[in-house]
């Protein structure tokens, strides 16, 4: 279990001062002009040897994604782009860090931005998060006031303007690309690739896009040491990270813990156990809404990090744990996650715009048990033509949950079919 002098998020109640000066009395923006004097290589060595994957969700190393980013200047300048459209269903990590820890962040950009040569960061806010706005920009104001952004930020020669920018509440504005899309003002549709960001990104220039969360840890490991940081966790699978638990547990919570901790001890340790007792653990989906959900019995085993989900067919995502119990109808729990992939597909590739729509509405005759026992493989191969088909992985993200569903409660679907099925239908058959 994490200790908590090792927690690098001190404030994510709101437990106490959010501003400036409480930040300062935890230990934010401690010697950033002396992390930012150390230099960029120094600094993207440190990120590479720490181990930190990318917190959005994909798991890419951070270190290595910066030092995709030109070395010299051929005269375009270069952005860092803070992803916060925090929009995947069950997740909601992201919020408490830009509402009760501001700092982290705004300290991050800084010295992830300086890493990246950009004298300018955009964060792109959720629609939605109205408050987190106002105290992510009340915190900004605070940085600039005190002259640790602006002009020779933190006294260490460096020009650095940081920009608030909210999005209207679309999740395919997630995806890196669609972000960009609509940073510049257009419809938020993913961008195909190449060209990759880190070559022509905003307005075609040399640009990274990151989580908060990813870029909320970096002052920290910088100041405690890339060893420090890589002691949590497997290999490949270092620090500590954010869950944020929902669903049939006693108490639904966010919380920091180390990498690779046990499923059961997150549980019992901040959740107070499952509602009900173990036993009536029917599924879970460990990383939002778009990793294929797992059975209960394979969880009590599963150790939370990006490697152990990803043999057992699932994925840590953005480690936003949906817990369901016995009384979960988990075929309409599905039925609704494609229900909300058909209404945000952005609509610019085929096999999303038609296969998401196509399998809410089998999805639907499933739930009330009015589709044929064969329907279950056509929809199985349908989700197949969808994944990894398409410009981005919205359509990846409809497949999965229809795929892991199928995969683990098949006979529960086909139970359904039988039941529901009138005797003289079945005789004909």
């Amino acid at each position: 279990m994490l200790k908590d002098q090792d927690r690098i998020f001190t404030n994510i109640y709101g437990m106490h001062d959010r501003t400036l000066k409480g930040a300062q009395s935890r230990g934010h923006w401690d010697g950033t002009a002396g992390i930012l004097g150390k230099g960029r290589d120094w600094i993207i060595d440190e990120m590479k040897a720490s181990g930190l994957r990318g917190r959005g969700g994909a798991g890419f190393p951070t270190g290595l994604k910066w030092s995709f980013m030109p070395k010299e200047s051929d005269g375009r300048p270069s952005y860092l782009v803070v992803n916060a459209d925090e929009s995947e269903p069950g997740t909601c990590k992201d919020r408490e860090i830009m509402r009760h820890d501001p700092h982290t962040l705004i300290e991050g950009c800084l010295i992830a931005s300086f890493a990246m040569q950009a004298h300018a960061c955009y964060i792109y806010i959720r629609g939605e998060y109205i408050r987190e706005r106002e105290a992510l920009q009340t915190a900004i104001d605070e940085a600039y006031e005190a002259g640790l952004l602006g002009r020779d930020a933190c006294g260490s020669g460096w020009d650095f303007d940081l920009y608030l920018t909210h999005g209207a509440g679309a999740y395919i504005c997630g995806e890196e690309t669609a972000l960009l899309e609509s940073l510049e003002g257009r419809k938020g549709m993913p961008r195909l690739k190449p060209p990759f960001p880190a070559g022509a990104g905003l307005y075609g220039c040399p640009t990274t896009v990151n989580n908060v969360e990813s870029i909320a840890v970096v002052p920290t490991i910088l100041r405690r040491g890339a060893s420090w940081f890589s002691s949590f966790g497997r290999e490949n699978n270092a620090g500590t990270k954010l869950f944020a638990i929902s669903g049939h547990v006693n108490r639904p919570c966010v919380v920091e813990e180390a990498m690779s901790i046990s499923f059961k001890e997150l549980i019992d340790k901040h959740c107070g156990g499952i509602r009900g007792g173990w036993k009536n653990l029917k599924a879970v989906i460990p990383g939002g809404s778009s990793v294929p959900v797992l059975r209960g019995e394979t969880m009590e085993d599963a150790i939370m990090d990006f490697d152990w989900l990803r043999e057992n067919r699932s994925g840590l995502g953005t480690a936003a744990v949906i817990v369901m119990d016995q009384s979960t109808d988990i075929i309409k729990a599905i039925w609704r996650l494609s229900k909300f992939y058909k209404h945000e597909s952005c609509g610019q590739c085929t096999p999303c715009r038609e296969g998401t729509g196509w399998m809410m509405r089998v999805m639907e005759r499933l739930v009330k048990g009015e589709a044929r026992p064969e329907e279950i493989d056509m929809l199985l191969d349908v989700t197949k033509q969808v994944e990894g088909h398409t410009i981005c992985a919205l359509g990846d993200a409809a497949a999965w949950p229809i795929q892991g569903l199928i995969r683990n409660f098949r006979d529960e679907i086909e139970d359904r079919i039988k039941s529901s099925r009138p005797a003289s239908f079945i005789a004909a058959e």
